[in-house]
């Protein structure tokens, strides 16, 4: 089973930056795809940013040019770097893992569409 842990989140003030972390893990596994996603108050749940393996990040018009998506595949982790946040930037911010391989102790391999996280809570606010 693999699992996929936000953290990072909490009270920023307008105009100021933060970074949320998402943590994967589990046994033998890699993953290809990573993204963050947000659902506010009353709202869907959007992309923010993902990017593919090899591919080039994708963002949501709201956050383009904010925001920064990296990844370390060693450490199974991606990040999210968020600058000059707005008020309605508050969300709870999501962390999804898409395909997923896990190879068992035989050598055998499966394949795990996606995981997402519990999410963190990110407030914007003064």
């Amino acid at each position: 089973q693999v699992q996929v842990v936000e953290s990072g989140g909490g009270l920023v003030q307008p105009g100021g930056s933060l970074t949320l972390t998402c943590t994967a893990s589990g046994v033998n596994f890699s993953i290809k795809d990573w993204g963050w996603y947000r659902q506010a108050p009353g709202k869907q749940r959007e992309l923010v940013v993902r990017v593919e393996s090899g591919g080039t990040p994708k963002s949501a018009d709201s956050v383009k040019g904010r925001v920064t998506i990296s990844r370390d595949d060693a450490k199974n982790e991606a990040y999210l770097e968020f600058n000059n946040v707005k008020p309605e930037d508050t969300a709870v911010y999501y962390c999804n893992a898409r395909r997923i391989t896990v190879v068992d102790e035989f050598g055998g391999s499966r394949g795990i569409l996606e995981v997402w996280g519990q999410g963190t809570l990110v407030t914007v606010s003064s």
